[in-house]
């Protein structure tokens, strides 16, 4: 998964210690996980049905080895020291999924942090797994595990307030809802319902919380205007994932530059964007930034009828 290698060969099975004929038993065996094609060269080739469960079983081999062996096996060169805490395991997936240029690593990271709380246990104890037992050795020290849990919760806050792509805060308010901290939300939402939202100036962490709740709406908004959050610049570019979820984005005279741009062709080239009018004057985009957007309304899947 770190790689990106979604085919594997018969060498990479022998490689993790997997039998080449075992492999072809589970591949007609269990058919919605595995399943064994023919490649080129008529040479056979292993993948799993969908990436989801290559990343669901990455985040539980990961899981596995902290709390069965004591490794952190996302760590470059391990150390020898009497007990991985988990917190420093959960600090190792979300330095690494941050570092990831394309966000292959999110859902890998969203799995292990639900799959460390009580919840995964429940759902493997309800289906009998044989699991359960490595899920029972997390709750041993339940006390040690809810600071670990905290701690982990407040070094995503933290990396909230310090990154700096809009898209990759996103995720990791999926994260902190995977383990049920909502407080960021629920200081936006309380913003929301007094509608004392633009009347509060909004630090970037916050514009990243409601960024998050206006993308979960399950309203498509039919204007969003950027200069209407009274927030500063890198605040405003917190906020720019909202584009897909709106039909009219007013984007103007808001300081974006082209790293902006980035954010706004992803949404014009998604198949099931309501995005129809969009204004995005007086920014100093540059070249660079509109190449981007350029891209985003050359694809078959935009649907803009106004561009400002």
């Amino acid at each position: 998964l770190e790689k990106g290698n979604l085919i594997f060969y018969k060498q990479d099975l022998r490689e993790s210690g997997i039998d080449v004929s075992e492999a072809s038993v589970y591949s007609g065996v269990c058919t919605e996980i595995f399943k064994e094609e023919c490649g080129l060269y008529q040479e056979m080739v292993y993948c799993f049905v969908h990436l989801s469960i290559q990343e669901y079983l990455a985040a539980l081999f990961v899981l596995h080895s902290c709390v069965n062996k004591n490794r952190n096996v996302l760590q470059a060169k391990e150390y020898r020291i009497d007990r991985v805490q988990l917190s420093e395991l959960h600090r190792s997936a979300v330095d690494k999924a941050l570092e990831s240029k394309n966000g292959h690593l999110d859902l890998f990271l969203r799995f292990l942090l639900g799959l460390s709380l009580d919840s995964g246990e429940t759902f493997l104890r309800r289906k009998r797994n044989p699991i359960v037992t490595f899920f029972q050795r997390l709750r041993t020290k339940t006390e040690r595990r809810s600071r670990s849990i905290e701690k982990t919760v407040q070094y995503i806050k933290e990396m909230i307030r310090e990154e700096s792509s809009a898209e990759r805060t996103i995720n990791l308010f999926h994260c902190l809802n995977e383990l049920n901290d909502n407080s960021l939300v629920q200081e936006i939402q309380n913003y929301l319902r007094s509608g004392k939202l633009s009347d509060t100036e909004l630090e970037s962490d916050q514009c990243s919380a409601l960024a998050f709740v206006l993308l979960m709406s399950e309203e498509i908004l039919d204007e969003f205007d950027l200069k209407t959050y009274n927030t500063s610049a890198a605040g405003h570019q917190r906020l720019l994932p909202v584009v897909r979820n709106c039909q009219k984005a007013i984007l103007n005279n808001c300081e974006l530059t082209q790293t902006c741009c980035n954010v706004v062709a992803s949404a014009l080239q998604s198949s099931d964007s309501p995005l129809r009018d969009l204004d995005l004057s007086y920014n100093n985009l540059e070249d660079s930034g509109v190449e981007l957007l350029c891209a985003g309304l050359m694809s078959p899947n935009c649907k803009l009828q106004r561009l400002g």
